[in-house]
């Protein structure tokens, strides 16, 4: 006799991990509000480098848009507090259009907590409708500093994870994923030389990520025969015009789990790489324009478009 395995509280399959996944994404919430509101009393204005501390990257880590660095969110040095919001958007030229929003917080410099929320409308590829994909990422600061170590080469390291969920389950795996949630690890690496090119301040970063992740996770995550995490570099450099105003591009390596035979060329997937502006009119703000390049979605080849993002920090 065969024995039906139960679902969460009796719901039906499909329904069971999207209530789940809500769940946690609330909870994840109220941690974060708990903590920010524990350290608030103690946030400062901060007295770091302008612009150090970088904008909000897509998956809601501190770093560029692409690329997290090794550099903790938020204004705080090491005996301050500090967080940030953000909300980002971008569209490319055949109608795909993703819309990011999160928080992170940043506790002495050391530790950041993060989350973000992704909704990625496929275009006429799925008409109306949406991948939706929640974030909650963690990065632990291990040795150096970007800004003031100035008289040694050795760059500041972090390590980092970020545990992904794809709402739409039956969906991601129809298209070939092995799974609708996994977690990303990565060690990350930030420099910055002051008066590095021609007087002006240089910041770089390099980031090696491993990951089975589809589309940064929004296709879900492994593949036919791709199952195992793949080790994937990513990059950053930029150059301060001026103190408020930093001109940069980006580079991510990304798996590509779901191109298994001429019968799936359609499911390939492309490194993606940016051309930023960043502008920072004070401590507590900041506006990126990006032109961003993901390659191939679906089917549509070479998907480009202008990407833009604010962050409020503290």
């Amino acid at each position: 006799m065969s024995t039906k395995l139960p679902t969460y509280s009796g719901l039906p399959s499909r329904v069971a991990p999207r209530l789940v996944s809500r769940t946690m994404w609330r909870l994840g919430w109220l941690g974060l509000a708990a903590v920010a509101a524990s350290i608030a009393p103690k946030a400062h204005a901060g007295d770091r480098l302008l612009g150090t501390w970088g904008v909000s990257q897509v998956e809601g880590a501190g770093g560029g848009g692409l690329v997290p660095w090794a550099t903790i969110t938020g204004t705080g040095s090491s005996n301050q507090n500090g967080g940030s919001v953000f909300t980002t958007h971008l569209k490319t030229q055949d109608g795909y259009d993703l819309k990011v929003g999160g928080a992170a917080i940043g506790i002495k410099d050391q530790v950041e907590l993060s989350m973000a929320r992704w909704s990625f409308k496929l275009s006429d590829v799925v008409p109306g409708k949406a991948l939706d994909m929640r974030v909650l990422g963690a990065k632990f600061k291990v040795s150096g500093d970007a800004v003031y170590d100035q008289d040694r080469w050795a760059p500041q390291v972090s390590v980092g994870a970020q545990y992904k969920q794809v709402d739409d389950a039956v969906l991601v795996k129809s298209l070939g994923a092995t799974s609708p949630s996994d977690i990303d690890v990565y060690a990350t690496a930030t420099k910055l030389w002051l008066g590095g090119a021609a007087g002006r301040n240089v910041l770089a970063t390099v980031t090696a990520r491993l990951t089975r992740a589809n589309h940064f996770g929004l296709v879900g995550f492994g593949g036919p025969g791709h199952d195992k995490h793949k080790l994937q570099l990513e990059g950053s450099l930029g150059v301060m015009l001026r103190d408020d105003l930093v001109l940069g591009a980006e580079y991510r390596m990304k798996p590509n789990n779901l191109e298994v035979s001429p019968a799936t060329a359609a499911l390939r997937e492309d490194d993606a790489w940016d051309l930023f502006l960043a502008w920072f009119p004070c401590r507590n703000a900041s506006l990126t324009l990006a032109w961003v390049n993901l390659g191939q979605i679906v089917g549509k080849d070479n998907q480009g478009g202008v990407y833009v993002s604010g962050q409020v920090g503290f």
